[in-house]
């Protein structure tokens, strides 16, 4: 297994909360893919969970090299939980286009937050056993 990169972000909870208190659902339906939505919105604490999703995308462009300014659209990457409840990275479009030019196998993800701040840290790695990254 060899690493490929490596992001990690922190942000503000009160900041995601403003943006979908200002944006609404524009803002929701850029950044978060239908999954996601339903997955924070079930959740007590939404805004949080919201602000975790959104530190984790940013970290996984991070350990991508490329930030959303490459032709990547923020729901180009999904976090999803598998039944263990640890986060799992879907990539699809430029963001998985990007994965297989860096020969990335599969991206680690934790998360974690509070009611003040979200953050994530990603792994990305080439070599082991690949999940789908659809």
């Amino acid at each position: 297994m060899e690493i490929v990169g490596i992001g990690t972000d922190i942000v503000e909870c009160v900041r995601i909360g403003q943006m979908i208190e200002r944006h609404a659902e524009m803002f929701l339906e850029r950044v978060f893919t239908p999954r996601e939505l339903r997955y924070c919105q079930a959740r007590k604490h939404a805004i949080e969970h919201f602000a975790g999703r959104w530190a984790a995308k940013e970290a996984i462009m991070k350990c991508l090299g490329t930030g959303w300014r490459r032709g990547m659209s923020w729901t180009d990457i999904e976090v999803r939980n598998n039944p263990e409840g640890a986060p799992q990275v879907f990539l699809c479009g430029a963001a998985k286009e990007r994965a297989q030019e860096l020969r990335i196998s599969d991206v680690w993800l934790t998360i974690s937050h509070c009611r003040a701040y979200a953050t994530a840290y990603a792994l990305a790695v080439a070599g082991s056993t690949p999940r789908p990254m659809e």
